[in-house]
């Protein structure tokens, strides 16, 4: 490590405390200073499997470039870039190019959005303000859909393994999705370049599928959306790549019990801003933050709409749940502060402090004496979690 200038006005790459060493490579070839600082050896050495990733490499094999066509993300997915864009990225983690969009059969049904990345009918619907009571035909098609999430969902975490990319993720997502007649939802819903969104690490949502392999030590959360028979079934879950630390398997199995806990009130009667105040209430305990800009949603033959279920305390949600309501739940729950930055790509949102984040999800349909889970665990459901069933 090179030492760097005296000025303290660089943060650690890693860390965010002041830095004054300078990665030497990045130094070699001339980089931005922004983000090739560390403040330690250790930083700098725990960083490395992420950091050299800023480094190009023209003379690099073939079998360790990406293949041809593959490029960085920028403008919400609507732009791509053959250089890694300059952020101030607030952990180790760096985007990767991401490979072309993935075609979906002609036969397929499809959301509005699937051909030019706009969604019509949603923006302007009434449902964005009143909260639809489903009718037992709906809820037929939302349980059916649901089920397939939950297959294509399980589908994924099956390959979940050190060395695996993410884009392999969304590989197996998409056939999945398409093989039992379904849309991935998130496939170009404004944009989005792919058929799931897989979040590592910092990732608190929206990550987006791409080169990267999946290191020994990661968390990673996979967020699938089926689109089937006109409704759509929306679940995510965070998992386990190789062997984890003790500090984020307390963050991933607190982050499950937060949306266990917040499912457990869900009946007629109850109002939608006391979900917030259970999930922030059993984080707090655990010394854990709840994110604010992202909250659950209503879900049915529109993808994303009334009610709005904010998943911290004191929050402004309005509306009491009824009997035939669908929803979803997905409390995304931070190691350090709750506050998020947006990558340059525009639809990844990570810690603004680096640290880890997870999140976990399902859609639920309020019942006369409670509610359902639609996107509930099969008994053919991989056991990735120790304490839970199956």
């Amino acid at each position: 490590m090179e030492k760097g200038a005296a000025e303290s006005s660089l943060s650690c790459a890693r860390c965010g405390k002041p830095a004054l060493l300078q990665c030497p490579k990045c130094a070699e070839l001339k980089l931005p200073r922004e983000g090739a600082a560390f403040c330690t050896q250790d930083c700098f050495k725990a960083a490395w499997s992420s950091h050299k990733s800023v480094h190009p490499k023209p003379n690099a094999p073939a079998s360790q470039q990406p293949p041809e066509g593959w490029k960085y993300c920028l403008k919400k997915g609507r732009g791509r870039s053959l250089q890694l864009p300059r952020f101030d990225w607030t952990g180790p983690l760096r985007p990767y190019p991401i490979s072309k969009t993935r075609v979906v059969p002609d036969e397929i049904e499809k959301p509005d959005w699937a051909l030019d990345g706009i969604p019509k009918i949603e923006p302007d619907s009434d449902l964005q303000k009143r909260v639809e009571i489903k009718t037992p035909e709906q809820i037929e098609r939302m349980r059916e859909t649901c089920r397939i999430a939950r297959e294509v969902l399980d589908a994924a975490a099956r390959v979940i393994k050190p060395g695996i990319t993410t884009d392999e993720i969304d590989r197996v997502v998409h056939e999945e999705t398409i093989a039992r007649g379904g849309y991935p939802s998130p496939l170009n819903y404004h944009f989005f370049p792919k058929s799931c969104c897989t979040s590592v690490n910092e990732v608190i949502c929206h990550g987006i599928p791409d080169a990267r392999k999946l290191e020994d030590g990661d968390i990673v959360n996979v967020d699938v959306t089926v689109y089937y028979k006109g409704v759509h079934g929306d679940l995510n879950e965070t998992y386990f790549v190789g062997n984890v630390d003790e500090a984020s398997k307390q963050l991933v199995r607190c982050t499950y019990e937060c949306l266990e806990k917040a499912i457990a009130i869900v009946k007629p009667g109850v109002r939608f801003r006391e979900v917030g105040e259970i999930i922030n209430r059993h984080a707090s305990m655990s010394g854990l933050s709840v994110v604010k800009s992202y909250c659950g949603h209503g879900i049915g033959e529109l993808f994303h709409c009334a009610p709005n279920i904010p998943h911290y305390s004191r929050n402004k949600a309005v509306g009491i749940m009824k009997a035939g309501q669908t929803f979803t739940i997905e409390p995304m729950i931070n190691a350090g502060v709750w506050n998020d930055r947006l990558w340059p790509d525009d639809w990844t949102a990570v810690t603004a402090d680096g640290k880890r984040s997870a999140q976990f999800e399902h859609t639920l349909l309020v019942t006369e004496t409670g509610c359902e889970v639609l996107t509930a665990r099969l008994p053919t459901s991989p056991g990735v979690f120790p304490w839970s069933k199956p």
